[in-house]
């Protein structure tokens, strides 16, 4: 089960970096269109700035979400690898535990946000304001997925890796 589990999330994690990553490529064609559009045809088109937006939105939390199941978004390891090992592993879990609940908590706000904004428009796109903050809950399902997977990989005993810079070891 534990094994299905990490494959399901090691490709998801991999979808949304890739998604991630194209939607920084997209935003950055953008907002260089809109300075083309500004300074050179002195016409800026209308939507570039609300599209980068968007899409900022989007992509940044895909890429929070696939840092907690690939364990290179932002921590500080210092005092972790200065314990004990079953002390380190306590942290562990309670770091976890921690993420999944504000995976949680990012999916249930996110959802009432995506809810109470869903019949607001942005103007100069024509979408739903919902649409624009559904990543949210849907970045946020996937952090409690990713750190269930995760806490069940520390209570079965498996060597967690995360994704270090190995400068830092």
């Amino acid at each position: 089960m534990i094994e299905l589990l990490s494959k399901f999330t090691h490709r998801m994690a991999d979808l949304l970096v890739n998604l991630a990553g194209a939607g920084l490529i997209l935003m950055t064609a953008i907002v260089g269109w809109q300075v083309f559009g500004r300074f050179v045809l002195n016409a800026s088109p209308s939507w570039s700035e609300q599209a980068s937006l968007v899409l900022m939105i989007w992509y940044v939390c895909f890429a929070a979400a696939a840092g907690v199941r690939e364990g290179f978004h932002i921590r500080i390891v210092a005092l972790e690898e200065a314990v004990p090992p079953k002390l380190k592993h306590g942290m562990k879990l309670i770091n976890e535990i921690v993420v999944g609940f504000c995976g949680i908590a990012m999916c249930i706000w996110g959802g009432e946000l995506v809810l109470k904004t869903w019949s607001h428009v942005i103007p100069s796109l024509g979408l739903s304001r919902g649409l624009a903050y559904l990543g949210l809950p849907i970045a946020g399902f996937l952090i409690a997925l990713f750190s269930l997977e995760r806490i069940f990989e520390e209570l079965h005993g498996d060597d967690v890796e995360n994704e270090e810079d190995p400068r830092w070891n």
